[in-house]
């Protein structure tokens, strides 16, 4: 019996300049419609949208790309320009999904070229959403060809999730991308695969840290400058605080995977002017934590620490994620490791990281999925964003390949 990945493999090999070519032309029209998400308040940085995100110009490159290769496509949309695209090819069973999302960020200063129209130089393409993450929706459609083409037919079905909403969410909105696809009940594949972490094919991301944030408020005394003995300094408390926090080591088991927890102090205001006492004086703590911890945990460590400088407090505890982790032997991690041994010779390595991807919310809703794709982990958010051509072009073989191991073929 023939086996179906050399099939694959032999079509593949011969028709890769082909590949090269679509893939190029896929991901500069995908990076040609703008779809950044910055929120309401930046959409001077949204060129021709009216919503932030506007993931259907997305959706309007993909559809008829996927009706000519004969795949039927599903739009599910809490919001009109918010679209998301599900598409499916092989046959009633288990389903492995690729999660893609289709929002972008905003291109920011220092490119050499116009962020919106794609540039292939020195084997690398250029361009804003090559890598984060045009390029691997790109890859993930072609793997889909891919698989009609060489006439190898899936035991079970590969989906591609193009899907709203992952780089910026309006606080207290309803999630128009993952969340309400898994609310409706119209995702819901078996594995998934999440090709946005870099790593260079080189790691599998198989648990992600929780995040949360803690606001801290200290209150003061307004006076006079030139009588500050009158008033009570709120920037002065909170320098107090700060000083214990930098050194503090939130109680905690260290993580296989994870690692230990980390706190980032990212904002702190305080005062009006040079000749007021302050009254007030705020700080955000960016926590993220590991499993065995949680939210209210770490803000009643905060709590402790204020009540020792003294003085009057005001703390909440911000919107939470939960951390997640998948066993590192789980044949969703055995597939990948297993081809990109044969395909790019070398064995990826379970990780986990501090960052966030769709992984984490498919992971907290029974589904096993990890982050893994192409690309430098250091390419992201970044002036010049880029991705190297064959990488994307590899990763088209090897998530067919994947597919195959995972769902068998007829």
């Amino acid at each position: 019996m023939n086996d179906p990945r050399a099939t694959l493999g032999q079509y593949f090999a011969r028709n890769r300049d082909r590949y090269r070519e679509s893939m190029v032309d896929l991901v500069s029209r995908l990076v040609a419609r703008p779809t950044v998400n910055a929120g309401l308040a930046r959409m001077e940085d949204c060129p021709g949208q009216e919503v932030p995100g506007e993931e259907t110009r997305v959706v309007d490159v993909l559809r008829p790309e996927l009706e000519a290769m004969g795949v039927p496509c599903q739009v599910h949309a809490a919001h009109p320009r918010r679209a998301n695209l599900l598409a499916s090819i092989g046959a009633p069973g288990k389903v492995m999904a690729v999660g893609c999302h289709s929002d972008i960020v905003p291109p920011g200063d220092g490119w050499d070229t116009d962020p919106y129209q794609v540039v292939l130089k020195d084997g690398f393409l250029y361009g804003r959403g090559v890598l984060d993450n045009k390029g691997p929706m790109a890859a993930s459609l072609l793997a889909m060809r891919l698989l009609l083409e060489s006439g190898v037919s899936l035991a079970g079905t590969f989906q591609l999730a193009a899907i709203a909403s992952e780089e910026y969410r309006e606080p207290g909105q309803q999630d128009p991308g993952i969340e309400f696809l898994l609310e409706q009940g119209v995702l819901k594949p078996d594995f998934a695969i999440i090709p946005d972490i870099g790593e260079n094919m080189r790691s599998i991301d198989i648990a992600e840290k929780g995040r949360t944030e803690v606001f801290i408020t200290a209150i003061g005394r307004q006076a006079h400058g030139s009588t500050p003995e009158r008033g009570v300094n709120a920037v002065y408390q909170m320098a107090r605080l700060v000083a214990l926090i930098e050194g503090l080591d939130l109680p905690h088991q260290v993580h296989p995977v994870l690692g230990s927890p980390t706190i980032n102090l990212g904002i702190i205001r305080g005062g009006a002017a040079s000749n007021i006492v302050p009254g007030e004086c705020r700080a955000i703590l960016d926590v993220r934590f590991v499993p065995g911890q949680s939210g209210p945990q770490i803000s009643e460590t905060i709590r402790d620490l204020a009540s020792r400088v003294g003085g009057e407090w005001r703390i909440e505890l911000g919107p939470t994620s939960q951390p997640h982790a998948i066993d590192a032997q789980h044949p969703l991690v055995s597939a990948i490791q297993r081809n990109a041994s044969e395909l790019l010779g070398f064995v990826p390595e379970p990780f986990g990281m501090g960052g966030g991807t769709f992984a984490k919310t498919f992971n907290l809703g029974g589904i096993p999925a990890v982050g893994y794709g192409p690309g430098a982990d250091d390419a992201f958010h970044v002036a010049n964003e880029s991705v190297e051509l064959e990488q994307l072009v590899d990763f088209v073989q090897l998530l067919a390949c994947v597919s195959i191991d995972l769902l068998g073929t007829r």
